[in-house]
């Protein structure tokens, strides 16, 4: 595997004005990126995630070559994403929700043309790329529809494909799904597992879903205060913040007494001792069951997974992650973007 993504102390800083009084304002520097080491590998479907404000679309857009960094490096497929910004651009895709590739009075499929000429892409090959959206993303019955006809699930499977259609090395992903009705939501996540399963293109997911975290990605990084407060697998934040699965065992009749059970902790008792919750430590589910059986008549059983939006939730709640200096909040008047005009960080 090599690597396509490479970051380095990768920092962004905002000037925002703050109200002091009622006339005066003054000048802050607020990092919304603040020293992120990030490395991707060729083919990996990585999961960027953090609460709002935190930094995720700021380090995409310095990825992308839109925001030039204040400090640190980036490389994008060996590539300095600013400097190298038109030749990157035939490397990487792009999906931001609030940025369309398409065209918006033209047909869906005339956009498509349009986007093979621009990326200079063969016939042969467009065609071929074009056909495996359109089986895996049901694009057919809308692409000869007008972009602004286009329902939002619609659209967002016509950006994605448009992304795609120039085959490039890197995938960009931010909240593809949100919005989406359930259907659109299933046709973009069995797209993109699809596309992580290849191998050939490597993509980096933000959203708000957690879903998404759970069914399509292997890796998964937090930031927070625009900061890297995870980076590791999704078992291994549930370890690290004292999720635990459960079982849940309904009994013929209650246990006589305590019973020691090694590796699993008594979480709850109900219905006058016919239904027993315990939290797994070190025990296997199977282990677990096995021992209950051997002392009680068992009904029915369920294994209940931690639920990831707690372990987030936990997450952000931990002292251990906030920063020295938290940034600005509820006073900003007014952010100087890149342009000089108004941004958010």
């Amino acid at each position: 595997m090599s690597t396509v993504i490479e970051a380095y102390g990768l920092r962004k800083d905002f000037t925002v004005r703050v109200r002091h009084g009622r006339l005066r304002r003054t000048k802050r520097t607020v990092a919304a990126v603040d020293g992120v080491d990030l490395t991707v590998e060729r083919g990996e479907l990585l999961g960027y995630i953090g609460p709002n404000g935190a930094g995720k679309s700021t380090t995409l857009k310095m990825m992308t070559g839109i925001l030039t960094p204040s400090g640190g490096s980036v490389r994008v497929c060996a590539m300095a994403p600013v400097p190298q910004r038109r030749r990157l651009a035939r490397h990487i895709g792009v999906v931001f929700g609030q940025r369309s590739l398409l065209w918006w009075d033209l047909p869906l499929r005339e956009s498509f043309d349009l986007l093979r000429h621009i990326y200079r892409v063969p016939a042969d090959e467009h065609a071929a790329r074009l056909r495996r959206c359109r089986g895996l993303l049901d694009l057919d019955e809308f692409l000869d529809t007008p972009v602004r006809q286009l329902s939002l699930g619609q659209r967002m499977r016509g950006e994605i494909t448009a992304a795609l259609l120039h085959g490039p090395e890197v995938l960009f992903l931010d909240e593809p799904t949100i919005g989406l009705d359930l259907l659109s939501k299933q046709a973009v996540r069995g797209f993109v597992a699809e596309l992580g399963a290849g191998g050939d293109t490597t993509v980096v997911l933000t959203t708000h879903d957690l879903n998404d975290i759970e069914r399509l990605t292997r890796r998964l990084v937090v930031i927070d205060h625009g900061r890297v407060v995870h980076d590791g697998t999704l078992e291994s934040l549930h370890q690290r913040y004292g999720s635990t699965r459960q079982v849940v065992v309904d009994l013929a009749e209650p246990l006589a007494g305590p019973v020691d059970m090694p590796g699993a902790t008594l979480a709850a008792s109900e219905a006058d001792g016919h239904r027993l919750t315990f939290a797994l430590d070190g025990v296997g589910a199977g282990e677990l069951v096995a021992r209950l059986a051997a002392v009680a008549s068992l009904r029915d059983l369920s294994i209940v997974e931690p639920d990831i939006e707690d372990v987030i939730a936990r997450l952000y709640r931990s002292p251990q992650r906030a920063p020295d200096s938290p940034p600005v909040t509820g006073e900003i008047v007014v952010a100087d973007g890149p342009d000089g005009g108004p941004t958010r960080p």
